[in-house]
């Protein structure tokens, strides 16, 4: 079985275990889901989107945030971890997008990652989810499991972006990463795989 052989089956095989893919970040407008995303990093999902309610009903626009005061935003975010350069960041983002992009969070991976704070996990996330555009974002979860089944063989983000993005069917590259994710947590979890009740078994080379 080749790679693409092995990806195309994974494909199949999370859409009937996790039909429903999404992602775990919840967000009103693209602004939002960059604010979230950057949040993330060093945190849980859950923990950002207990977080973001009163964040972004303080500040409802990008506006809003380009003019908030650092202070305000750390205190807000202070429980999510590395609150003082993830509040900064968030306060650049939004000065950038005013500036730079007429308030328009970009389309592209080039654009989205010269703003502050966003690497390409982020701006992946952006360009699949909010523009429909093909995507891998290369979360814990997908670069551990990819490296399981055989798909990739590195560590490194960019390069299992890259690797995925070369044997993935392009329409279903984002939602693939979404499964993965909720693969990663309910079934293949890290230090504890469940291994007999996983419906990516029979393509997966460390099962075996």
């Amino acid at each position: 079985m080749t790679k693409k052989e092995r990806a195309l089956a994974c494909v199949e095989a999370l859409k009937k275990e996790y039909p429903d893919a999404e992602c775990a970040l919840v967000a009103g407008d693209p602004f939002q889901l960059l604010v979230a995303t950057r949040l993330s990093a060093q945190c849980t999902d859950a923990r950002v989107n207990m977080i973001t309610p009163a964040l972004f009903a303080k500040y409802p626009t990008t506006e809003a945030f380009a003019a908030a005061k650092l202070s305000d935003v750390e205190e807000l975010v202070h429980s999510c971890g590395f609150y003082h350069a993830k509040a900064k960041d968030i306060i650049g983002a939004a000065q950038a997008v005013l500036e730079r992009f007429d308030g328009i969070v970009p389309d592209n991976i080039e654009d989205l990652t010269s703003l502050p704070g966003v690497g390409r996990k982020t701006a992946n996330l952006i360009v699949g989810d909010v523009y429909g555009k093909p995507a891998v974002v290369a979360d814990t979860h997908l670069i551990r499991i990819s490296n399981l089944l055989g798909l990739v063989d590195t560590k490194d983000p960019k390069k299992v972006e890259l690797e995925l993005k070369k044997i993935l069917p392009p329409d279903e590259s984002n939602n693939f990463c979404h499964r993965m994710v909720l693969h990663g947590r309910a079934v293949c979890i890290a230090r504890r795989p469940q291994c007999e009740k996983c419906c990516l078994k029979d393509y997966c080379k460390s099962a075996k």
